[in-house]
Order: structure tokens, then sequence, then C-alpha cells
């Protein structure tokens, strides 16, 4: 479970002017949740204090009864490799990797031996619709396929939590429905908890949740 209570995020530590505070959430394994919100109003930056990459400046934010705000960042990072997943809009794959290394990438951070990571990345690659394309190089993929291994390359190492960003935002309607839908689906089916972050109401409707940052905390949206 990820529980989240009265997170504050300052603009400047040094100032009392809140980006946003009093957040609180509260998510189960399998559940997903989409925030939404107006430009500047600090969706990114609150996936930033739930990762890690940046500090908080008061509340909590506990993973399976572990307060994240205790750690340092050499624990952090461990944490990271183990139990979090990522997906950014960007895509983020590697040109110089094949797929089936690309999607392995988390693997080799965790040590596991070369074949086994390969295993598990080919299998994972199967499950978005790609085992064929394992030894093709990104340079060959439409941007919806790039997206579909960066979504298995997320979830290669069985993370409690999955952070996205933005992840449709260079996708064309048709492709970001599909992308969309096999997220959350993977998500759900691996029993981890999904986080999206994005601008819009369609992709936000995929998720269990729709949520609203604002400066005071988040606030339910009809679905």
């Amino acid at each position: 479970m990820l529980e989240i209570e009265n997170l504050t995020k300052r603009f400047d530590a040094a100032f009392d002017r809140p980006l946003f505070e009093r957040v609180s959430l509260r998510l189960s394994p399998g559940e997903s949740v989409a925030v939404m919100g107006e430009s500047g109003v600090g969706k990114s930056t609150l996936l930033n204090c739930i990762a890690g990459l940046e500090p908080v400046d008061g509340g909590c934010i506990r993973l399976r009864d572990m307060d994240l705000t205790t750690l340092d960042e050499d624990a952090f990072a461990r944490l990271r490799r183990r139990q979090f997943g990522f997906v950014f809009q960007a895509f983020h794959v590697l040109p110089h990797l094949t797929l089936a290394q690309n999607v392995a990438l988390p693997l080799w951070l965790l040590d596991l031996d070369e074949a086994a990571a390969d295993r598990r990345a080919r299998t994972m690659l199967g499950r978005v619709g790609l085992e064929e394309r394992a030894d093709d190089w990104p340079r060959h993929l439409s941007g919806g396929e790039m997206q579909r291994v960066a979504i298995a390359r997320a979830l290669v190492h069985g993370p409690a939590l999955v952070l996205c960003d933005e992840p449709t935002g260079n996708l064309d309607p048709e492709r970001a429905v599909g992308v969309l839908d096999l997220l959350f689906e993977s998500i759900h089916t691996a029993g981890a908890i999904g986080i999206l972050v994005t601008h819009s109401p369609t992709a936000a409707a995929h998720a269990d949740r729709i949520l609203r940052l604002t400066r005071g905390g988040l606030i339910p949206e009809p679905m």
C-alpha cells in the first residue's frame, strides 16, 4: 500500500509559500490514479517527491509501511531500483541497445545474470505484443511501439509503484488509447500501484480514480 499524508512542497525552503500542501492519498496494490491540475500546480513535482528526486517540506510518504521521507539518498536509490517503475513522455528508449536489452536494463541494475535477464525481458516484450521484435533496434519502431517498450521496461522487475508522467503526450490519439489500455491493464495484472500525471481527460479516464491537484491538496474528480 502507498500512503501519502499531508505532504507539503514549497517553492523555496526559505519562503513559507507552498507549491502544494495537505496532499494525502492512499492506494492499494493493483489500483491506479490519475492526477490532473493546472500547469504549474506541481504535478510533476509531486511525482518527483514520491520518487525521492526532490525533498519534501512536510508530511510523509509510506510504501509498504516504510516512511520514504526518512531515507537517505543511497537508500532511496536502492529502493527505486527494486520497487519503482517509470514511464515518461519522451520514452527514454536507448538507441544503441536492442529492444530486449532496453527492457533488461532494470534487471541488470539488480545484478540479475544476463541469460535470466534476457529471458524475462523477452517474456515482458511478449506481454506488450513485441516478442518478435526483441532483437530489433529502436530506430525501427513507431512512437506507440517505443512506448510499449518503455512500459515493458517499467514493469519487468516487478515494481510495487509505477509513476507515469504524460506517457502519451507524444502519441496521436489512436495510439495513445492503445498504450493507455496496455499500461493500466499491466499495472493491474502485476498488482502494482500506478500514478499517472496528465493534462488529458481522455488519458485520466483509464485510471481507477481521477484527482485534481490544487495548492491545498488533492480533490476527487467525477469519472
